[in-house]
């Protein structure tokens, strides 16, 4: 998995589920130039998506994340491409915790373009997010809180995971100013 050392603490972790599907896809990179990945365009087939998602040059942080929920057992929402989107996933969080979907703004706050990934920490500034298109890659970035539009949690159909928990770390690493 090649996790960087900060996060090597995550390949110990035994869940929740989506965050252990994730993490089988870390390091997955986008092909530069013309083609596609052969992994990426799988997972639209794998989703159903693979009639609009043809190419990894087009914003592919919604499909990774449909292409986890699915490998994790749950639904996704309509039109699961579309970030913001995922903002109908799960039950609505005020504190984000291991786990939980982040849905984040691009450009602006108010416009159409976003972000999805997967909370996999914290620091006083920022989310640490793992995440699909973060500098064309399946990797971790720091996004600046205030980008939050939401945060949602797996509707858990018995209990919770134990694991599922607020995680503090050190503030290693640029913000990120634009995933795509």
């Amino acid at each position: 998995m090649d996790l960087p050392r900060q996060y090597a603490w995550l390949e110990r972790e035994p869940g929740p589920r989506l965050l252990v599907e994730a993490l089988k896809t870390y390091g997955t990179i986008e092909k530069p130039g013309a083609g596609s990945n052969p992994s990426i365009l799988a997972w639209a087939k794998v989703t159903g998506l693979d009639r609009i998602y043809r190419s990894d040059a087009t914003a592919w942080c919604g499909l990774w994340m449909a292409y986890v929920a699915l490998q994790a057992g749950w639904d996704v929402p309509l039109n699961p491409l579309g970030a913001r989107n995922w903002l109908a996933f799960g039950v609505p969080q005020q504190k984000p915790a291991l786990g939980d979907v982040l849905v984040f703004w691009r450009g602006t706050s108010g416009g159409f373009n976003g972000h999805v990934g997967l909370y996999v920490g914290e620091d006083a500034q920022a989310f640490h997010v793992l995440g699909g298109n973060q500098s064309d890659r399946v990797m971790i970035k720091r996004i600046a809180k205030n980008r939050l539009l939401g945060a949602r949690r797996c509707p858990w159909r018995i209990n919770q995971p134990v694991a599922v928990r607020p995680v503090v770390l050190a503030a290693n690493g640029a913000l990120s100013t634009n995933e795509a």
